[in-house]
């Protein structure tokens, strides 16, 4: 993760560049998502953006919102809610938030509800999910964290990405 100024689109809200040298530790990105609270591993975000303006693809699968250039390069936009099986939000191009994460050699654009803050957690505080965790989280969750008045899901950046099944990510 490098410098994140966007040459092309949209603009950059925030991000700081941090290598955690010890594996005590993990940073993530916070995002909300249906007013549930999920952590992205730092090291897998490229950039926290408000795209200028979405491009849609045609006969894309339902959770692709369609994409954006970043910097000349073409970013496929995933649309969070759709993708877990939550109703849309209404579209306001103004409030539709990104965070880039990298998964291969390809770049997908996460549209969130909205970006929290960048947290570093003691690794001894990431539990595993509990049993009465939402089926729409469990199958995309790394574990969770219990945080004053929220519970903060470890978003699982590759089971979330993997189309294989040809089923939203969290369903099943």
């Amino acid at each position: 993760m490098g410098d994140l100024t966007p040459a092309n689109q949209g603009h950059v809200v925030a991000v700081n560049a941090r290598t955690v040298g010890a594996q005590d530790e993990q940073v993530f990105v916070t995002v909300y998502v249906e007013r549930q609270l999920f952590g992205i591993p730092v090291e897998r975000v490229q950039d926290i953006l408000i795209p200028e303006k979405i491009a849609r693809i045609p006969l894309a699968p339902p959770e692709v919102a369609g994409s954006i250039n970043l910097r000349g390069r073409i970013v496929t936009v995933i649309d969070v809610r759709t993708r877990l099986g939550l109703p849309k939000q209404a579209d306001s191009e103004g409030n539709v938030m990104c965070v880039t994460v990298e998964q291969g050699q390809e770049l997908y654009s996460l549209r969130v509800d909205s970006v929290g803050n960048v947290l570093t957690l003691p690794m001894r505080t990431i539990e595993q999910n509990p049993s009465t965790l939402d089926p729409r989280w469990r199958g995309i969750s790394a574990g969770v964290v219990r945080l004053e008045g929220e519970l903060l899901i470890v978003l699982d950046v590759d089971a979330f990405l993997d189309f294989s099944s040809g089923q939203q990510a969290a369903r099943g």
